[in-house]
């Protein structure tokens, strides 16, 4: 697929914005919630992480979370791979500063157990990746955009921010794309197809997936 931008929404205030824009907007939104946190005297506060990730080779694909410091890398890829990734129960690994994190640690490599709390190995300005699928594989970008006092809300990570889907159009017609093939999707602009031109697609049915609004979008079985 050849690059393109998308936008996202602000789940905090529901702001569209393009992905560097969001990145400045969301370091002001969050002030403002610490300040109203801040104004109710909140009993309990935690250290949030304020991450985003986003396809290493589609960065059109992107998103902004908060994470509790003290929930674990198993908590951050067990994310990752319902919103974006899992599709066979591939294993996946998390590499920061020169370390693997597996989710199948396997000490002879110098693995280690992404039971660990993210607050221990991640700090303000921390680049790092994460890989699902070692053979078919999905890599992602992820940066520690900041950190703040809070309240951790709901489920243990909260979106911030995702993009909008990709203006996807079919090679063939133009118009807005339904299916990829897993075959010519390697092509130069290839594998994009509307329905209509799917049915008549030289590879087969077998080998089409839904698009859909991931980086894994036309990879080995992912159909969202």
């Amino acid at each position: 697929m050849s690059r393109i931008t998308t936008k996202g929404i602000c789940q905090l205030c529901h702001t569209v914005l393009s992905k560097s824009g969001m990145t400045r907007h969301l370091a002001t939104c969050l002030q403002k919630e610490a300040d109203t946190t801040n104004a109710k005297k909140a009993k309990k506060t935690t250290k949030l992480l304020h991450l985003q990730v986003e396809g290493r080779d589609q960065p059109q694909y992107w998103m902004h979370l908060e994470l509790p410091a003290d929930a674990t890398l198993q908590t951050l890829d067990d994310f990752l791979r319902t919103t974006w990734l899992e599709c066979c129960g591939h294993l996946s690994k998390f590499e920061i500063g020169g370390v693997s994190y597996s989710s199948y640690p396997d000490p002879e490599f110098g693995d280690k157990s992404m039971r660990v709390k993210a607050g221990t190995v991640l700090h303000a300005g921390e680049q790092f990746l994460h890989e699902y699928d070692f053979g078919t594989t999905t890599e992602l970008r992820l940066k520690v955009v900041g950190e703040r006092e809070g309240q951790a809300k709901g489920k243990a990570i909260q979106v911030l921010a995702r993009n909008e889907p990709p203006q996807i159009v079919c090679k063939e017609c133009g118009k807005p794309a339904t299916e990829v093939c897993t075959e010519c999707i390697y092509d130069e602009g290839g594998g994009w197809l509307c329905e209509t031109c799917a049915e008549e697609h030289a590879c087969g049915e077998d080998m089409l997936l839904p698009v859909v609004n991931s980086p894994r979008v036309g990879m080995c079985g992912y159909t969202g």
